[in-house]
């Protein structure tokens, strides 16, 4: 199977989340032991993408840059691009174009965590459709606070509706995208919307009006979250802090996640966790470089 790059769209002002994110980027918050990023780029990892743009604001792209560099250390490769303004999250796939080239993409929000054993089943699934999107429909209990798919027996989109007050299902959207190649094409032919950006629903549009939007639904035992407000952000932490607590194992790890998909030696992990020796996440790491942790 070709392999399909990824997309980190970690723009945007995040006023919801003012004071925090006055002089830093919301991707950058921590979320229990770990930057917000790690959460939305291991989920792209486990879906064992190796290449992985990521966007941001021209305040911001520098510091992510100095926290992630350019991939080597996780046998990856990073490479960065500036979001000039928030102008939707369909800009992405022409800012990210040149990257793009003629492969496959995958684009997931930079404040996007999910969790769950089932996860890599579902990406996998996901990855497999070359030539048809997939989204992912999350059952929510007020569908009417976030975009709602409407899914047919064989797991097509019917209908895709933002913030609709009378809702056809009860999934919400999360911030995760699979495309075929040809979407920066598409992207480019999206015109602003009433509140003058370029809309990921546009996109998806195109693709349902072609019988080739599939979703995945994230079932029991599935976890999403989107960080983007105080509550959302200390619930989350805690949530990470509880699984991490009571199972010992870490929750989007991405030296770890290197290590499973062999992008990296037991000598590398060994190296990676040096520097963090004084907290339980570099200890983590050594654990899982012994194979002490009987996971």
């Amino acid at each position: 199977m070709k392999k399909r790059k990824g997309i980190i769209l970690a723009g945007g002002s995040a006023t919801r989340l003012y004071p925090l994110t006055l002089a830093i980027s919301k991707q950058m918050m921590p979320v229990y032991d770990k930057p917000m990023i790690y959460y939305p780029l291991s989920v792209l990892m486990e879906a064992q993408m190796q290449e992985i743009l990521l966007i941001s604001t021209p305040r911001d792209i520098a510091t992510f840059q100095a926290l992630l560099g350019d991939g080597r250390k996780w046998g990856m490769k990073f490479f960065y691009k500036v979001q000039e303004k928030p102008n939707g999250l369909a800009e992405a796939f022409t800012i990210g174009e040149e990257f793009i080239g003629q492969d496959s993409v995958a684009m997931i929000l930079g404040d996007n965590m999910f969790y769950g054993e089932h996860l890599r089943e579902v990406l996998k699934r996901a990855n497999e459709r070359q030539e048809e999107a997939t989204i992912f429909g999350y059952l929510v209990k007020n569908p009417s606070a976030y975009g709602v798919v409407e899914i047919d027996k064989d797991g097509n989109a019917l209908s895709i509706e933002e913030k609709p007050q009378q809702p056809k299902s009860n999934y919400a959207v999360p911030g995760l995208y699979f495309y075929p190649s040809g979407v920066s094409q598409i992207a480019k032919t999206i015109k602003p919307s009433a509140r003058g950006e370029l809309e990921i629903t546009d996109i998806n549009e195109f693709y349902r009006k072609q019988g080739k939007l599939k979703v995945e639904k994230l079932g029991r035992g599935m976890t999403w979250f989107d960080t983007g407000t105080h509550d959302a952000l200390l619930e989350t932490a805690s949530f990470v802090q509880t699984i991490q607590k009571r199972q010992r194992l870490q929750i989007s790890c991405p030296e770890e996640i290197a290590y499973e998909n062999k992008w990296i030696t037991k000598e590398e992990l060994l190296q990676l966790a040096m520097p963090f020796m004084k907290t339980e996440y570099g200890r983590y790491l050594k654990e899982l470089a012994e194979d002490k942790l009987g996971g």
